[in-house]
């Protein structure tokens, strides 16, 4: 896959560092990508919050404004209650455990509820359906299923792993739930991988699940499919997509996060320091445990970009050649590090200003403020067409704590 350059205006000291720098005409492309799969195979396409949730600029994402997506997948009620209220549409929410609290709350916000677990459907359908009755409010309901299959390379990230508390696996399903209210199954396994894996996956599940399959009005083939990418096989996709609504005739949905906001965003930090210890040690004013934390969830290496002699140049992995660099962030902690080495043609200094890749997808909506440290700003842009969308301070630290 080519990695975009960053736009040479983002290294200006004009432009707000730290801060997420999201390329709303990314999002456009990607967003043109979604919709002709939509087009081509009438699959509903939702938005997974829990990869992008800057709400600002739903209106580029949204059929209910000028965007395409159908609407948005949550795993809470606060996640819901962004959905209904900032992006429009459909809103579907999964959770591997709901309590009555929170289910008398998504009654007002959701469409579909997909439950973790046989006895979680039971316990809260009869809740559910005396609020619609009640109400006149239509909401579906579906059981998340595990194929025990996966190709995760992750364990954090694999929800077929042996021990995992997500899905129901076939023989512990119960066939009677679809005469008390259920109407679909949701099936997500997937994680940043092509439509080859997606399609080995549908294999193990309708040998396992397929009299089901056919049982239910929806399908929700969950989210990891990396649509948007460059090498994605989104003819093989569109195979699946149509072979499941045959096989169905169900409608079809699919809940991607990253796809959406993919290569969409960058992380702008300046160096405070340069320490030598067993390499060169440069220390920025962002954090990567407080405010990109999947890179060391993963672990990863992001991109990492910088000027050199008027011209942008890419920070590589170390091979032995140029200078070895740790990147570093400023919180206390030692650990605070990228746990990977690059190789940068001259050593920055302090002021020089660092572009990380892909920063809109996961990093946002997981940053902390330990230590009391600031968020990083958020900002869009479209050309170079700066537009400001948040700045952060003291209140929001104090705010979370009492």
């Amino acid at each position: 896959m080519k990695s975009p350059l960053p736009p040479s205006f983002l290294f200006s000291k004009d432009v707000p560092a730290p801060c997420y720098l999201i390329d709303e005409e990314a999002l456009c492309r990607n967003c043109a990508i979604l919709e002709d799969i939509q087009r081509k195979t009438g699959v509903r396409i939702l938005l997974a919050l829990k990869a992008f949730a800057c709400w600002s600029l739903f209106p580029v994402l949204s059929r209910a404004y000028q965007g395409v997506l159908w609407g948005t997948c949550a795993s809470s009620v606060d996640e819901a209650r962004l959905g209904r209220e900032e992006f429009g549409g459909e809103v579907h929410v999964f959770s591997s455990g709901y309590d009555t609290a929170s289910v008398l709350a998504l009654c007002e916000l959701v469409d579909t509820f997909s439950f973790n677990s046989i006895a979680q459907f039971r316990r809260f359908w009869p809740t559910i359906t005396a609020f619609c009755a009640k109400t006149g409010r239509t909401i579906h309901a579906g059981i998340r299923i595990n194929p025990e299959y996966t190709e995760s390379t992750h364990a954090i990230y694999d929800p077929c792993d042996p021990s995992s508390r997500l899905g129901v696996r076939r023989r512990d399903f119960d066939e009677a739930v679809f005469a008390e209210g259920v109407s679909g199954l949701h099936c997500h396994t997937l994680c940043e991988q092509n439509a080859d894996v997606l399609a080995r996956t549908l294999t193990q599940v309708y040998a396992k699940f397929g009299s089901l399959l056919t049982r239910s009005s929806w399908v929700n083939l969950g989210g990891g499919h990396h649509i948007t990418r460059d090498d994605y096989d989104r003819d093989c996709l569109c195979r699946e997509i149509v072979r499941m609504q045959e096989y169905t005739n169900a409608t079809v949905y699919l809940e991607p996060g990253e796809a959406v906001a993919l290569e969409s965003g960058w992380l702008s930090a300046t160096v405070l320091d340069c320490v030598m210890a067993d390499v060169w040690v440069v220390i920025l004013d962002v954090s990567i445990t407080c405010h990109m934390p999947d890179v060391l969830e993963m672990p990863y290496r992001p991109r990492v970009y910088y000027e050199d002699a008027g011209s942008i140049c890419e920070a590589k992995a170390y091979d032995g050649q140029g200078v070895c660099v740790r990147l570093a962030g400023n919180s206390c902690l030692a650990g605070d590090v990228v746990p990977f080495l690059y190789s940068f043609s001259r050593l920055p200094c302090v002021g020089d200003r660092l572009l990380f890749a892909d920063m809109a997808i996961y990093s946002m909506v997981k940053t902390t403020t330990f230590n009391g440290l600031r968020l990083p700003s958020i900002a869009s842009f479209r050309g170079e067409r700066l537009r400001l969308l948040r700045q952060f301070g003291y209140e929001d630290f104090k705010s979370r704590l009492s």
